[in-house]
């Protein structure tokens, strides 16, 4: 397993670190084991900083007056969460819970990614460009249950997930997909088997794989 010293290097959103930069943050994070269903943090909280998933899978969630949920992220390996509440110091915007059988991630106290983030120019730059890109994203979710079926939805997303490395992890289950693209798991069922007949994917309980792209791109009218 690496160290924290190690495993920081690899992370994109930490690309560009220093020597100092990485002793004041190794001297201060800490790893974190997690097991299935466990609360990360709940809404509404005082941020304890910025996590940095090693292994498994977080879903970053907001629960509804009726106690329904709305998945707004999947979060796998090498992919930090909690970006906002660590950078500007207010409270948590969702709940975070686990998806996976295990997961194992590092915390880094907000003061010490706020000294980061002061002192080294690339740092600060790479968080512009990856909170501009989530703003993209979380666009393009809204785009999508606002304009599109949920066939062009799911085709979507699984071309998302494939992207990220989190294309099915175990723990990603088809009640989770349902949660994300504001559907049922009845209708997950039915958009893969219909999916599967058209060739662009296989599944069975525990995995989905896309079998050809070019289909599911088509589907997902990214291309005609």
């Amino acid at each position: 397993m690496y160290g924290v010293r190690e495993y920081l290097q690899t992370i994109p959103y930490l690309a560009g670190l220093t020597e100092d930069d990485l002793t004041l943050i190794t001297e201060h994070s800490r790893l974190y084991r997690f097991v299935m269903g466990d609360i990360v943090f709940l809404e509404g909280v005082v941020s304890r900083g910025l996590w940095v998933i090693e292994s498994g899978v977080v879903k970053i969630y907001k629960t509804g007056a009726d106690g329904s949920e709305y998945i707004m992220h999947l979060s796998g390996d090498g992919a930090t969460f909690n970006d906002i509440a660590a950078l500007d110091g207010g409270l948590t915007p969702a709940t975070a819970a686990v998806l996976s059988p295990e997961l194992t991630a590092w915390l880094i106290p907000c003061e010490t990614l706020r000294m980061v983030i002061t002192k080294n120019p690339q740092v600060a730059l790479n968080v512009i460009q990856i909170l501009t890109r989530r703003v993209r994203i979380l666009v393009g979710q809204m785009e999508d249950i606002a304009l599109h079926s949920v066939s062009v939805r799911v085709a979507r997303f699984l071309l998302r997930q494939a992207q990220s490395d989190t294309a099915h992890p175990v723990g990603v289950t088809r009640t989770a997909i349902a949660a994300h693209l504001n559907t049922t798991p009845q209708t997950i069922s039915v958009i893969l088997r219909e999916l599967e007949a058209a060739g662009a994917l296989q599944f069975n309980r525990q995995r989905i794989q896309i079998m050809d792209e070019a289909i599911l791109r088509r589907i997902a009218l990214l291309e005609r």
